[in-house]
């Protein structure tokens, strides 16, 4: 199978498209969708939010009776049962598209080559694969919760030049410029949690809210405290802000009194005698949550590397010195040897105001 440069440009304009919706769509996956006929755009559209159109129907509604004998190019199989709206597929074959590009196939059980087979059944040219590598990145956390059943989990931190995340008495604001601070928040509108140890709360005392000038264009992440004996302060501000949920995680046997309105109380199990993130995670993936960021400091950050449950970390590195008495990045990790060291893969470096932003990998 292979597929022309204009062919290329109209998918990239599809995944450019479904990235409209990162911060608004989940559960669901972000979609765009581009109709072209005679290689003449006719039409375009992206998800915005579960529940309101999808994007091959917004796109079949610009496009009009232009859609008759056009291409279809969609980031994600269109979907092929009735959820919340009508089947795409469905949309599609009645529009008279005569083909239909994907990128890639969606994993989502209802789907799962369902639409794609409806497609070829009704006599449409289907073709899957272009720009794949890309559009499952765009969804990573979505493709992360079908297929292991658990988000995509995103450490972030801020550090020094030496390594440094605070001063020994736990002062850390502000290692990094206020650029690297609305980055972040751009970062945190994306998740659909962030998540937090009981330690952080009380040395910091965090709002963990995204704090965006337009809060219309996107939703608040659900905020989550592990905390396994139940110390979570009654006055914290995560109690008192009111601009987004909480979830409060305990062990079962502590007796608590939930405040009640956005805070919810739960029980998780215990592993070694802390929180067992595998159930935290599985939890999290049963609300719908792709994406979980996680705002900690060195313990549970540690915790998660040495438990390869981290994704991806997210590093601001500040131009500053914090010296040998400050706080390290990580603890726990124990590497005895060179050989033990943990990789990392390099996926991005980006200066953002006067801070180095790295984005990498574990290798596990």
């Amino acid at each position: 199978m292979s597929f022309g440069a204009r062919d290329h440009e109209l998918m990239a304009r599809a995944l450019a498209l479904a990235a409209r919706g990162a911060f608004t769509t989940r559960p669901n996956p972000m979609v765009g969708c581009v109709l072209a006929r005679d290689g003449e755009v006719v039409g375009e559209g992206w998800h915005a939010r579960a529940g309101e159109p999808h994007a091959e129907a917004l796109a079949l509604r610009a496009a009009g009776e232009r859609a008759r004998g056009a291409t279809a190019y969609v980031t994600l199989e269109p979907c092929a049962h009735h959820g919340r709206t009508p089947p795409c597929a469905d949309a599609l074959i009645t529009a008279g598209v005569r083909r239909v590009v994907a990128a890639c196939g969606d994993p989502f059980m209802h789907v799962d080559g369902a639409g794609l087979q409806r497609l070829r059944a009704a006599g449409l040219q289907v073709e899957v694969g272009l720009l794949k590598a890309q559009a499952q990145e765009l969804n990573r956390g979505f493709f992360s919760r079908i297929g292991r059943s658990r988000p995509w989990l995103r450490i972030k931190m801020a550090m020094s030049l030496d390594g440094r995340t605070a001063l020994a008495d736990g002062r850390s604001q502000w290692i990094t410029c206020e650029a690297s601070r609305q980055d972040v928040a751009r970062q945190r509108a994306r998740a659909g949690a962030l998540l937090t140890g009981i330690d952080t709360v009380i040395a910091d005392d965090p709002r963990l809210t995204v704090r965006l000038a337009d809060e219309a264009a996107f939703e608040p992440p659900l905020r989550v405290v592990l905390d396994s004996n139940g110390r979570l302060p009654l006055f914290s501000r995560l109690l008192v802000d009111r601009g987004a949920p909480v979830l409060w995680l305990t062990r079962a046997d502590i007796d608590v009194r939930s405040p009640g309105g956005h805070v919810e109380h739960a029980t998780v199990p215990l592993q070694g005698g802390r929180i067992a993130m595998d159930a935290v995670l599985h939890m999290l993936a049963r609300r719908g949550i792709n994406e979980v960021q996680v705002e900690a400091g060195a313990t549970l950050a540690g915790a998660l590397l040495r438990a390869k449950l981290a994704d991806e970390l997210l590093l601001y590195v500040a131009p500053v010195l914090l010296g040998a008495g400050a706080r390290p990045l990580f603890d726990g990790l124990d590497i005895g040897s060179m050989a033990d060291r943990l990789g990392m893969t390099l996926l991005e470096t980006r200066q953002v105001g006067s801070d180095l932003r790295l984005t990498l990998q574990p290798v596990h």
